[in-house]
């Protein structure tokens, strides 16, 4: 069988095999690749997926020509946030655990002048940050962003201005992701559970809830759950607070090596190492006015103090893998400072602490659903010259977190199902 036409400028194509009847395969490499290797070599057609999930992620699509029917597959890579890829009648699909329960989001091609995008028929979606769920009460809903498990470093490195000694720095292992708000509570969602607002600041109803103790947003969970059952929503964990809170990154704020009051409510007054003075807005601003970290979180700096989940102690300087804290102690962690604070106490590494039926116009909390989905920890060493682990692939300042088993499957090994039935 001839080869159908001559390469364009700029690709290397790979005669990959000749099958009975009349289907050819042709591989198309990316321009920055060689010429095939000698794994690209015909071979019978019972070899075809074997041959077919030793290609490489240089392949840009591959080409089949049958007596009836032109086949073109593109690389698809799975989205880091899903359990796994299908195909049905319906066409692609990724499968996620959402409130514990297997959900399908469904992939729709690009259409003329528009991007492709994932829909579903549940409370899920996916934008520029990822993959997120919602959950609504009383017509009040609260956003949920999905976390990847991954590895990083939690505190503060020696140089770090205006650093505090109970920040020493530590590599961090969360085995398991998790859902994070995307936001503090709001005042409305707490006054649709509870039928009551405690806040100081009540000009906006999407303000942060404050003014409420952690034992508080205890009661408040319980009745969550006793309104949703079964939901498995708590405090997050410190750890995975500032995991969120960096978002893949290593300098002082999520933001970079500063910070100013456009991005941050904080008292700007008392900038940060050297900063210039800024607006102090002496109040709290509403959720999501700021813009937001590189995974999708608001006001992870400022705005308002949360509470953890975990008791206060001191730091180990040996690797950890999803720490657990003291299980005796009078004090709750606070983690993200507050529209009161200078800038040195909005910073990731920032920790505080009070007791836990501490009432206070500086406090709020956000709300995490979890155990998630396990993962490992990354092939490669977290440095303290490098970056942070990070779920995604796509923000420029973050590294790859750690990969399951089924993450390491080649795109190409589900792309070999699909030949061998149309074979």
């Amino acid at each position: 069988m001839k080869v159908p036409g001559l390469p364009a400028a700029g690709s290397h194509y790979a005669d990959l095999t000749l099958v009975d009847g009349g289907v050819f395969v042709r591989v198309i490499r990316s321009a920055a690749t060689g010429t095939a290797t000698s794994a690209d070599a015909y071979v019978a057609a019972a070899a075809l997926p074997q041959t077919l999930a030793r290609l490489t992620r240089d392949v840009e699509r591959i080409e089949l020509y049958a007596p009836h029917l032109d086949l073109v597959v593109s690389a698809f890579e799975r989205p880091p946030w899903a359990r796994a890829l299908g195909r049905d009648a319906r066409g692609l699909f990724a499968e996620v655990i959402w409130l514990g329960q297997r959900c399908r989001l469904d992939w729709l091609p690009p259409q003329a002048g528009e991007a492709g995008r994932w829909s579903s028929e549940q409370a899920l979606g996916v934008d520029a940050f990822g993959l997120f769920g919602e959950i609504s009460v009383g017509g009040v809903s609260q956003r949920f962003r999905w976390i990847a498990p991954g590895r990083f470093l939690m505190g503060s490195p020696p140089d770090e201005p205006e650093r505090i000694e109970v920040e020493v720095q530590h590599e961090v292992t969360l085995s398991r992701g998790f859902w994070l708000a995307d936001t503090a509570c709001t005042q409305a969602f707490w006054q649709t559970v509870t039928g009551s607002n405690p806040s100081s600041f009540k000009d906006d109803p999407r303000n942060p809830v404050e003014q409420v103790s952690w034992d508080d947003v205890q009661t408040f969970i319980a009745e969550l759950q006793r309104r949703l059952p079964g939901l498995p929503v708590r405090l997050p964990t410190e750890a995975e607070w500032e995991y969120a809170c960096r978002a893949g990154t290593t300098t002082p704020f999520s933001f970079g090596e500063n910070i100013t009051p456009e991005l941050v409510n904080y008292d700007g007054n008392y900038p940060y190492a050297g900063g210039e003075k800024g607006l102090y807005r002496q109040k709290t601003v509403p959720v999501a006015s700021l813009p937001a970290n590189p995974w999708g979180l608001y006001e992870m700096h400022g705005n308002v103090y949360e509470w953890c989940a975990d008791r206060y102690g001191d730091y180990t300087t040996e690797p950890q893998v999803d720490p657990q804290r003291p299980q005796t102690g009078d004090n709750r962690v606070l983690r993200g400072g507050s529209w009161d604070d200078f800038g040195r106490l909005v910073r990731s590494a920032n920790r505080s602490r009070n007791e836990p039926g501490l009432r206070n116009h500086c406090i709020g909390f956000r709300l995490a659903l979890g155990p998630g989905e396990e993962g490992v920890s990354p092939a490669e060493p977290v440095t303290r010259k490098g970056l942070s682990a990070a779920p995604t692939t796509q923000r420029s300042r973050t590294a790859e977190p750690s990969s399951t088993a089924q993450e390491k499957r080649s795109t190409w090994d589900r792309l070999t199902s699909l030949f061998k039935r149309r074979m």
